[in-house]
C-alpha cells in the first residue's frame, strides 16, 4: 500500500500570482496532484472548464456544500469557491502530493479539517506592483480591479497565519522556495525572522 500523500495549501490575495507559481510548479514537479476547485464566478476566455476550475451556477455549488462533498468553501467577491473533499482524499490516499490553491479562508477550514497540511501563503513584493498585475490581466473592470485591491490588504493581513510565507518577486526564485518547503527543505516563518517581518510591513503600508 502506498504512503499517504502530503497536502500543501497555497493562498495569496488576488493579484499576487499564485495561479501563475503553481502552474509553474506543477510543470516542474508533473507528479504533483492539482486540485481543481468549484466556482460560481463567470469563466474568463483563456480558461477551460475542468482545467482551471469546475464552473458551476449557485445552486449545484449550494448542493455540494450541504451534502457535505467540499472540503473547503468560501464567498471570494460575490462568488462561490470550494474545494472538493473526495478528489483530495482519493489523491492524498494514492499516496500523491496534493496541492490546494484556495483563499485564506478557505486555508483556514482545511487547517481545522487536515491539520498535518502545509500552508503557504504568498505575497506581492509591493502594492503597486499588486495593482500593476491585476490591470495586467485586462480581464476585470474597472470596479472590479478597485474591489480587489480594496480587499487585497485584509487578506495579506492573515500571513501569520500560515507555516510559510514567499514575496513573489522574482516567478523563478519563488518557484524554487516553493519547491524546497516541499521536499522539507524551505525555512518557516517565525517571528523572530526580523527581516521578512519589515518587508511584509512594508507590502501591508
Amino acid at each position: 500500500m502506498n504512503a499517504a500523500g502530503s497536502l500543501y495549501v497555497i493562498a495569496a490575495p488576488s493579484g499576487a500570482g499564485k495561479t501563475t507559481l503553481v502552474k509553474a510548479l506543477v510543470e516542474r514537479n508533473p507528479a504533483l496532484k492539482f486540485s481543481i476547485s468549484y466556482t460560481t464566478r463567470q469563466q474568463r476566455s483563456n480558461e477551460e472548464h475542468g482545467r482551471d476550475y469546475f464552473f458551476v451556477d449557485d445552486q449545484v455549488f449550494l448542493n455540494l456544500r450541504e451534502r457535505g462533498e467540499l472540503l473547503e468553501s468560501a464567498v471570494v467577491f460575490d462568488n462561490h469557491y470550494g474545494t472538493s473533499r473526495s478528489q483530495v482524499e482519493e489523491h492524498l490516499g494514492a499516496g500523491a502530493n496534493v496541492i490546494l490553491e484556495i483563499d485564506w479562508q478557505g486555508a483556514r477550514q482545511v487547517r481545522d479539517s487536515m491539520p498535518a497540511c502545509v500552508s503557504i501563503f504568498i505575497l506581492p513584493p509591493s502594492r503597486p506592483e499588486l495593482e500593476r498585475r491585476l490591470r495586467g490581466r485586462q480581464t476585470d473592470s474597472e470596479a472590479v480591479i478597485a474591489q480587489r485591491l480594496a480587499d487585497a490588504l485584509g487578506d495579506m493581513s492573515h500571513w501569520d497565519e500560515f507555516d510559510y510565507v514567499i514575496i513573489n518577486e522574482d516567478l523563478a526564485e519563488a518557484v524554487d522556495r516553493l519547491e524546497a518547503i516541499l521536499t522539507g527543505e524551505g525555512e518557516r516563518n517565525p517571528a523572530s525572522q526580523a527581516m521578512l517581518i519589515e518587508q511584509i510591513n512594508n507590502i501591508l503600508v
